[in-house]
């Protein structure tokens, strides 16, 4: 008799696990508290970014290369290229040093074998003209990465789950665990309940919410995003305007090249501000502004479009910044895949593996870093990192 699995959330995570684990032999039903793709998922935009540049961090290389091979994997299955490979650049307004996210990643990635260009502030002038170049004077443009139409891979991810097998449940509303003989049995929303022989809670920044005795080490964090239409989207289209981060190792900001629809997403991986999941989104006050003034220094020409639209995206943020993925102690049947911490949506082709095999308790080069964990044991995560 094949095992059986509740999956609760319908991002990254719960659907590339789903899809494993249901090739796998698994009998897998999967429940969303609204439909699919969620209007609120952090998942649900029109790009995310697609890189292998992590610094020297050696994992999350690999685990960047391997998803590049995926994508690509995936645009020749699907017939229709949702990853865009236009390349990232990185700049900073210094001279690139010893412990920036900029100077590790070059030279990380360099020292394997990786052909990246290194950009000045002439060649950032003549290649890369909409960015200010008296002011950004060093970093590097990587050709392979890029982009993904995040909200249409999860799209594509439900009818691939759906045809493979995996009953999917939606707006099923608030859903919380069902505990029985000290341990979890399933799934319980105000009109249903499901069993199953184990429960993957995978709800983004919904968990500490479902989960509320992880909220001392994770928690849903509110970051923006604009959407910009400039007039002219020419000169902000690959090659000259491919994804980039400017100085993001020390302000955060980054963003994309113009899309089919003209629109430029500008975003910032900051600390953001804590918020409660089910709370109505708000943009904060004087937050048009600041990204105005960033692009004023950065993008001149980009600085008086006008806003297409905003989001504010909801990060499930850990206190050092990795990745969740364990078994729960004392909790017999329950197992979490969550702190996406704002860095999770390029893995989305690895993810589903690497869970699976933690679901099933088998050996993965790469879970350990994601093991259940006290504040005491912090990992340190180099990709974003709290107090």
């Amino acid at each position: 008799m094949s095992s059986s699995i509740l999956i609760l959330g319908g991002g990254c995570f719960g659907l590339t696990t789903a899809l494993e684990l249901r090739s796998r032999g698994w009998c897998v039903t999967l429940i969303d508290q609204g439909t699919l793709p969620h209007p609120d998922a952090a998942s649900t935009d029109i790009s995310k970014v697609v890189r292998m540049d992590y610094g020297a961090d050696e994992q999350h290389t690999a685990m960047g290369q391997l998803s590049l091979k995926r994508w690509r994997e995936w645009n020749a299955r699907w017939g229709e290229d949702l990853y865009h490979e236009c390349g990232f650049l990185v700049m900073s307004r210094d001279e690139m040093r010893p412990g920036g996210f900029e100077h590790d990643s070059y030279r990380f990635l360099s020292s394997r074998g990786h052909a990246l260009h290194r950009i000045n502030a002439e060649t950032l002038r003549n290649q890369h003209p909409a960015w200010n170049h008296a002011l950004f004077r060093d970093g590097y443009l990587n050709p392979v990465g890029g982009w993904v139409e995040s909200g249409r891979v999860i799209a594509r991810l439900v009818e691939e789950a759906k045809s493979a097998g995996v009953q999917i449940v939606e707006s099923a509303g608030e859903v919380a665990p069902v505990h029985a003989a000290g341990r979890c049995v399933g799934l319980q929303s105000a009109q249903q309940s499901w069993d199953a022989d184990v429960v993957l809670v995978a709800a983004g920044a919904w968990t500490p919410v479902v989960l509320p005795h992880l909220q001392s080490v994770m928690w849903a964090t509110a970051q923006t995003v604009f959407h910009f239409q400039p007039d002219d989207p020419r000169p902000l289209m690959p090659p000259q305007f491919p994804v980039w981060g400017a100085d993001i190792g020390r302000t955060g900001w980054y963003g994309f090249p113009a899309n089919r629809d003209g629109l430029v997403k500008v975003a910032n991986h900051g600390p953001g501000h804590r918020v409660d999941a089910r709370d109505p989104r708000q943009m904060p006050a004087g937050e048009e502004e600041r990204y105005r003034d960033f692009l004023r220094q950065t993008f001149p020409a980009l600085a008086d479009a006008p806003v297409h639209s905003t989001r504010v995206c909801l990060y499930c943020d850990t206190f050092d910044g990795a990745f969740w993925i364990d078994h729960a102690p004392n909790h017999p049947g329950l197992i979490v895949a969550a702190g996406d911490s704002g860095h999770a949506f390029k893995f989305t082709p690895v993810m589903g593996g690497m869970i699976a095999d933690v679901v099933e308790e088998k050996p993965n080069p790469w879970a350990s870093r994601y093991r259940w964990r006290s504040r005491s044991e912090a990992i340190c995560d180099g990709a974003r990192a709290f107090d």
